[in-house]
């Protein structure tokens, strides 16, 4: 799933930087929150397609997406605070997300068993 993950943000990222350029709206992605939304969103679409290649049902893949978007928006807010940077938010928020995978994959030991 992790090469799924980092295939979807090299594919992914740059038809967000075409289409946010086409738009005229270039800078969305300088706000590190856009960022880690698109991040987790390319990473989500990727894992997801893999996931239902495999076999996967529906609930399983948005248990694991909600496990990419849930360190990012819970680290949104020291960020914000001030207690971290906004490049230790990204860094954090996709070490954050392998922990979160784990718990979702712990919930359901039978759905990841046969991988």
């Amino acid at each position: 799933m992790v090469i799924a993950m980092a295939v979807g943000m090299v594919a992914l990222h740059p038809v967000w930087t075409v289409t946010l350029d086409a738009l005229g709206w270039s800078a969305f992605l300088d706000s590190p929150e856009a960022m880690a939304m698109v991040m987790a969103t390319d990473m989500t679409i990727a894992m997801t397609a893999w996931m239902r290649f495999r076999g996967h049902g529906w609930r399983p893949c948005v248990e694991m997406g909600a496990a990419m978007y849930l360190p990012f928006l819970v680290l949104f807010v020291p960020m914000w605070a001030g207690l971290i940077s906004s490049g230790g938010m990204l860094l954090w928020g996709h070490v954050l997300m392998l922990f979160a995978m784990a718990g979702a994959m712990a919930i359901r030991p039978d759905e990841y068993a046969h991988c």
